[in-house]
């Protein structure tokens, strides 16, 4: 299969220092780069114990295969969830040789005096709070409904625990069983590992695979139908996605990007999850004219910039050593993040803005927004959002305690940060009853209903806008089929 090829070549470049894991998925071409990613970074995660495994079987003298190959190979067979997709060729080679390497994984076991497999790992590779966090799924309500998609899971076999009401439901999830979130109604919860890249939904556009912390930005947000939007840093594009959601499609998101790799995986994301709203710009958005007419009516902006990344969950396995990024990278970052900001509170027609990142360092979060406040001289000011959220912001600032934090630990999602930003004082050209965001509150998660709820409606093709190198260009998806929920 394509997959384990391009996963061994992943491996390889990473070992040649040619990239990072994220940055050769990304320039595989692979389409699927969720499924390589996870495959590569736990592949990585297990090369010592495959390496010991396939010496000791004697598997490259017996084949002809590359190490990098051999290693992703024997990794789906004994530690994997099995050859995807029926395996190809590489199934029945393997196959010959399933007795002498399970043999050899288990004399391994013994001599290290372990049971289990995780247990085999060094101590730094081990799993830890990371990978107790639950598999978050967002149904895309452009394409279907919660309800719908619940009985559909229903239907393969999973039994459908209600609404979550604490974190201890989430945290005992096992098997095949899953909830719905108490906070987003659209987000389900099924068990940590659980691997859905191949679920026909998921390949059809109606889930989006996104973690519960990476869904808050778009939420909190809160752009109502017919808004202008701008998501400043887009890329791979799921918070682009979920905000096109809450628009229901009415309305115009500008999506800015510099790397044209990602921004072309993000058009093929957009047009397969229904996304018609939606112009993506290969361009810094710190080039970007606030005064720029066609930006006029913007009154949502989502920063979500580059970052140190110190609180992903797979952060360990993209450069060796890594931890708390260094001082040195840290003030590079922080001063492009604070630009950044402040660049985005000069939109004229601005009401709201959500600052968010992956990181857990405090330059990059509370330090940002508090310099960026300074600057705008009282002109914004920090929202009060998710009174009940358990893990706020650092007690930096007067207000701090309004951002608001993520982590494996408290919240079980990935390690974030986020911050809701608005005008204290509206423009006279503005409407302040319409345009303002009412505050947020956890919401009630829909009742039942005998009657089956319906997808927004969708064209029979699906727009999506992609500017690159100055031009507009027209991208179109055919829709997928309706017929998955008959």
């Amino acid at each position: 299969m394509a997959l384990y090829s391009a996963a061994a070549a992943v491996l390889a470049g990473v070992e040649s220092r040619q990239g990072s894991i994220k940055g050769l998925v990304y320039a595989s071409r692979f389409q699927n780069v969720k499924q390589l990613y996870a495959l590569v970074c736990e592949t990585q995660r297990y090369a010592a114990v495959l390496d010991a495994v396939i010496a000791s079987a004697g598997l490259l003298r017996a084949e002809k295969l590359r190490p990098h190959l051999a290693k992703v190979l024997v990794y789906e067979l004994l530690l994997g969830r099995g050859f995807r997709g029926g395996g190809g060729r590489w199934k029945p080679l393997l196959n010959r040789h399933k007795a002498r390497l399970k043999a050899e994984l288990a004399r391994l076991k013994v001599h290290r005096g372990v049971s289990r497999n995780e247990d085999l790992l060094e101590v730094g590779c081990r799993p830890g709070p990371a990978f107790q966090v639950p598999r978050f799924v967002r149904v895309n309500t452009l394409k279907t409904c919660s309800d719908d998609t619940i009985d559909y899971f229903k239907r393969q076999g999973f039994s459908y625990q209600g609404r979550a009401s604490s974190l201890e439901d989430l945290r005992s999830l096992r098997g095949k069983c899953f909830l719905q979130d108490p906070l987003l109604p659209e987000l389900l919860v099924f068990p940590a590992q659980t691997d859905l890249h191949e679920h026909p939904l998921y390949q059809a556009g109606h889930l989006i695979l996104q973690d519960k912390a990476s869904c808050l930005p778009a939420m909190l947000l809160a752009p109502p139908p017919g808004s202008h939007v701008i998501d400043a840093c887009a890329a791979p594009g799921n918070k682009t996605s979920h905000l096109a959601a809450l628009l229901k499609n009415q309305g115009k998101i500008f999506a800015f990007d510099l790397d044209a790799k990602r921004l072309a995986s993000m058009a093929t994301l957009l047009a397969r999850a229904g996304v018609s709203c939606c112009q993506l710009a290969e361009e810094d958005f710190l080039a970007v004219s606030p005064s720029d007419q066609r930006y006029r009516q913007v009154q949502y902006i989502l920063l979500d910039p580059s970052c140190s990344g110190s609180g992903m969950l797979t952060r360990k396995l993209e450069e060796s050593g890594a931890g708390t990024p260094s001082k040195k990278r840290l003030y590079a970052l922080a001063g492009f993040q604070q630009r950044v900001l402040c660049h985005a509170l000069t939109f004229p027609s601005l009401q709201r803005l959500v600052y968010s990142t992956c990181s857990l360092c405090q330059e990059e979060n509370e330090d940002v927004v508090q310099d960026a406040l300074q600057q705008s001289s009282g002109t914004f000011r920090l929202a009060p959002v998710l009174p009940s959220w358990p893990h706020r912001g650092l007690s930096t600032f007067p207000g701090a305690e309004h951002c608001l934090r993520a982590s494996p630990e408290t919240t079980l999602t990935g390690g974030f940060f986020i911050a809701v930003l608005e005008r204290v004082e509206v423009p006279s050209s503005v409407s302040q009853a319409k345009d303002l965001a009412p505050e947020l509150r956890p919401s009630p998660g829909p009742k039942r209903k005998k009657r089956r709820c319906k997808a927004a409606p969708a064209p029979k093709t699906l727009p999506c806008i992609y500017r690159g190198n100055g031009r507009y260009i027209q991208l179109f998806s055919l829709v997928l089929s309706s017929q998955l929920f008959k």
